[in-house]
Order: structure tokens, then sequence, then C-alpha cells
């Protein structure tokens, strides 16, 4: 059965979406409970237990809460059965991301310093002529870069300052909470938003989407997602619920 496109949590009121769970649970030996289509407390210790006992798509222990988000019902279900946006949909974020994966594996000069090339060059897109943290900046350059290609004007707040884009985009929001309980929202060429508190933050470019999870690239990171690293990398797991401001689509 597929995702219903929000989580399925105890007294869920569509009984079709209820019994499917119920039966999957029971095939799954978490059972047995009656498939009624009550989500009762029964059918909540049973979600429980399959979380306790099964691993995520990428071998990760489930949270163990009782509620079927993405991440829980993929395991129970299946990674077909939530939503996989593996293209961009429009021109201008197709190019953003031709134009991304071009910059992976480039790395500050030296190492730390956050600057040397291309890094100046990012950084000099929104302004700025001297080393700073870089992560909005190689966003803002690659939109750029496309924009420039296809003869269209930047539609990306011009910031350095992580939080200073969310805070003032004119593209659309789509906020942790809506994107968590239903996947479909996030589609490739979005920008991420994470805050790390303190006012400081992370961002990069979505370039596909499995389930509750991304793949992205991001520039001032490592190959561990540190929000001060030495380069451009591709990241395989995060997790759609970890993005904890949300998502910007222009």
């Amino acid at each position: 059965m597929k995702y219903p496109g929000r989580v399925v949590i105890k007294g869920e009121k569509d009984k079709a979406v209820v019994k499917a769970v119920q039966k999957q649970l029971n095939e799954q030996g978490c059972g047995p409970i009656d498939v009624d289509g009550d989500f009762g407390p029964k059918t909540f210790a049973a979600v429980k237990l399959f979380q306790i006992r099964f691993p995520d798509q990428n071998g990760n222990p489930l949270v163990v809460d009782g509620k079927l988000g993405p991440l829980s019902w993929s395991a129970l279900f299946g990674e077909s059965t939530v939503p996989i946006n593996p293209e961009a949909q429009s021109v201008l974020l197709k190019k953003v991301l031709e134009i991304a994966k071009t910059q992976i594996g480039e790395l500050e000069k030296p190492k730390g310093s956050n600057w040397g090339k291309p890094v100046e060059d990012y950084l000099k897109s929104v302004g700025l002529n001297f080393p700073a943290a870089w992560c909005a900046a190689f966003v803002y350059w690659c939109f750029q870069q496309a924009c420039d290609e296809l003869g269209k004007k930047n539609p990306v707040h011009k910031t350095a300052g992580v939080l200073n884009h969310w805070n003032n985009t004119s593209g659309k929001k789509i906020t942790t909470a809506q994107a968590s309980a239903n996947p479909a929202l996030v589609k490739p060429g979005q920008i991420f938003i994470l805050s790390s508190g303190g006012g400081f933050g992370h961002t990069g470019l979505v370039e596909s989407v499995n389930g509750g999870f991304l793949v992205t690239i991001e520039g001032n990171t490592n190959e561990g997602g540190s929000r001060e690293g030495i380069g451009v990398f591709r990241r395989n797991r995060r997790k759609i619920k970890d993005i904890n401001r949300g998502f910007i689509h222009y």
C-alpha cells in the first residue's frame, strides 16, 4: 500500500489504511492483532514492536514511537511505497543541479581557510571579498551560473546567511513538519535549511529524494556533514526529519 502522505498515528480514521497496517504487522510477526481498522492500543503496541525489531532502509534503528511516518512505513511496506523523486522538474533546477555536480570535490585552499579558488568565487557572488562561511554562497552561485546560462533572473535571495535566506526568501517554504509527514513535497533542486543554534545554520541543494532520505550537494561541509567543512561534497543519508527549518522551492 502506498504511503498516504501523512504520519499514521493512534486514532487514524481511514480504516482501509489501518487494516493494511494491521495485516502487514501480522505478516511480520508483530501480532496477532485483529484486522479491524481500529488503530487502538494493540495496534499501537504492535507498531512499536515492529520498530524495535526492524531497521530503516539504510540499516539504522527506527524511532520507537508507535507512529508510521515515511521511514517506518518504508520499513513495513517496502521502499517503493514511499515517494521517490529522482529528478528536478524544471529547466532551471535541472541546470542548477548539473552545475552543482561539477563542483563536487572542490576544496578550500588551504583547507580550513574558507578561501581559495573556487570558494572565493562563491563568496564574491554574494558580495563578499573575504574568507567567510560559504555554504549559502555556494547555493546562490549555482543558481547564478544556471540563470546566466539560461538568460534568467536569479530568484534566490542574495545572502551568505543561511537563516537570513530562510527569513527573507520569496520562494515557497516547506516546513520540516510538512516535509517529514509527506516526503513527496521535497523535490530535487530545492534548498534545505538547517539551524544549528546561535543564529548559525547550514544549507545545500537536494539532489534526489528516496522516502524519508535525501541525497544532497553541499558546500562548506565534509563527508560527515559539518557546517564548517572544507569543500563541496555529495551526502547520501540526510534524513528529511533532521532538516530542522525546512526547504525552499524556486
